[in-house]
């Protein structure tokens, strides 16, 4: 998915601080999923499911060069239960339609299967840039920022079960670099202290299928005679025949 200004974005001082966590997360996110497809949605300038061991990963999105198969991330061409994993990096709070998108990918996971989301918080210093006055019209300020409580919602709305989650990028969202590495000081405060106030999050789910229940008929019992047993002719033993 092609997401106007976001490679300028990443080579200033603040992209490469979001980008540093954000691989790093998703590492350790992917590392143990294992299967036989694994689906990147967002960000092909990236391999972003390097650390995951399945055999067939993909790109997908709506520019071409970058990404495997061309598509729109709305509806994607994929079989319904055929995909183990798919990875969703700041692809819903930069979309029209984000709840259509996490949809599409509930529907082409099979059961187990997980989905990882990348996205900036809202509940952050880096939501709360978004309504300051003279604030940028460009990338990244420019998303519907989805909070992880809406985000839970959804998931239990598709039947998805939240597995894994972690915030970070603590440090305001400054533009010197000299003064972001300052702040920096505060990822390992906010760590501990204040978890849910990072500026990005991510979210690992998986697609939980619950199995039916068979409900058996009340057939009517019927009790079956006993039958009568037959008295058994006893043989004595009597003496001998003189």
């Amino acid at each position: 998915m092609s997401i106007p200004g976001l490679d300028s974005w990443l080579d200033t001082a603040q992209g490469r601080y979001v980008l540093d966590w954000e691989r790093t997360q998703i590492d350790a996110a992917v590392s143990d999923v294992f299967g036989y497809k694994a689906l990147q949605i967002g960000l092909p300038q990236f391999d972003l499911l390097a650390a995951n061991r399945i055999a067939m990963r993909r790109k997908a999105g709506e520019r071409s060069g970058d990404v495997d198969i061309v598509c729109d991330p709305r509806q994607l061409p994929f079989a319904t239960a055929s995909v183990d994993l798919v990875l969703l990096p700041h692809v819903l709070e930069f979309s029209e339609d984000p709840h259509q998108i996490l949809r599409e990918a509930e529907r082409v996971l099979i059961p187990e299967g997980r989905v990882v989301i990348v996205g900036f918080n809202p509940l952050s210093l880096w939501g709360a840039r978004r309504r300051l006055p003279h604030c940028p019209a460009e990338f990244p300020w420019n998303g519907d920022y989805l909070s992880v409580a809406r985000l839970k919602d959804w998931f239990k709305l598709l039947g998805l079960e939240l597995e894994l989650a972690a915030c970070g990028c603590y440090a305001p969202p400054c533009s010197d670099e000299v003064w972001l590495q300052r702040w920096r000081v505060l990822d390992s405060a906010g760590g501990r202290w204040w978890k849910p106030a990072g500026g990005v999050y991510l979210l690992r789910a998986v697609k939980r299928v619950h199995g039916m229940r068979l409900i058996m008929p009340a057939w009517e019992r019927r009790r079956v005679p006993r039958k009568a047993l037959a008295p058994v002719a006893r043989k004595e033993i009597g003496s001998s025949e003189s």
